[in-house]
């Protein structure tokens, strides 16, 4: 590397300065959608750019989803996938497969990789310490897609003053002693909220909210509250992005400072949003 480059390359570091101070002790809770795991080399690069803030003094709680995941081990299995309004139809036969694939892979596989980087993780789901209960999202029999009724963050204060970065899969139980499968964005805007934490961040397969769907030059880089419920109304927010704006929009409502919707799928996207004025995704806020 020449030193014109090795130049250039401190300098960037050393732009970050004002944001890292900033952020230093802060909470941010960050999904990461199943969506966006699917290319080794960008799942890597987002693991390293997480360890990059957690040596930097911030504090990490990271939800995964896993529906691909799901969906292939469900097809491997001869088990049909139904959709329903865009929710996956959880049955027990199907749950039984969501909670292995979610828990048991891609948990335990987030968190190696943690580990490998020097970072302590620790893998839960929301059955641990009790940390999520769950309420089913209609009356359907054997309808196992939940809500979050309440979060006990007694154990991510825990984990967090201990210096452990929590990476908890979407999955909990009710008072009736069922397991729940339950979104991912509603499971960290929940936890968010119940913390209060500084940011939420949303990493999905989208690039953000756009005035023109499927056109990234009419990505809408900051709104309010009130200009989200707008798009809203005009239809400009619509499908799949309605739940992830909710989910901000309940988060700051909750005392969440600022949230983020941001295409996971590019490499640096996470640093890019919150350590440059040059956003890659959407910021939503009061």
């Amino acid at each position: 590397m020449s030193k014109s480059l090795v130049s250039d390359y401190f300098s960037c570091i050393s732009d970050t300065l004002p944001y890292l101070k900033s952020y230093f002790g802060k909470v941010f809770v960050i999904k990461y959608g199943g969506s966006v795991m699917s290319n080794p080399s960008v799942k890597l690069q987002f693991i390293r750019d997480l360890c990059f803030l957690y040596f930097c003094g911030i504090n990490i709680i990271l939800v995964h989803g896993g529906g691909p995941s799901i969906s292939k081990w469900l097809s491997r299995l001869n088990i049909q996938t139904k959709f329903k309004s865009g929710v996956r139809v959880t049955d027990t036969q199907t749950m039984e497969i969501v909670e292995m694939v979610l828990v048991g892979k891609i948990n335990k596989e987030l968190v190696l990789s943690f580990n490998l980087e020097g970072v302590p993780s620790i893998g839960l789901s929301g059955k641990d310490a009790g940390l999520i209960t769950a309420r089913p999202s209609s009356n359907e029999e054997d309808n196992l897609v939940g809500l979050v009724d309440n979060v006990d963050i007694r154990l991510l204060n825990l984990l967090l003053a201990n210096k452990y970065v929590p990476v908890i899969s979407p999955i909990a139980s009710g008072n009736n002693n069922k397991t729940y499968n339950i979104n991912a964005d509603t499971v960290a805007g929940a936890i968010s909220s119940s913390l209060k934490a500084d940011k939420l961040i949303l990493l999905t397969d989208a690039p953000g909210v756009m005035r023109n769907l499927g056109d990234s030059s009419t990505l809408i880089k900051e709104l309010d509250i009130n200009y989200a419920n707008q798009l809203k109304k005009d239809s400009i927010i619509s499908g799949g992005m309605i739940p992830k704006v909710d989910c901000c929009i309940s988060a700051l409502e909750c005392g969440v400072k600022s949230t983020h919707i941001i295409d996971g799928n590019k490499k640096h996207a996470l640093l890019h949003e919150i350590l440059t004025d040059d956003r890659m995704g959407s910021m939503i806020t009061l």
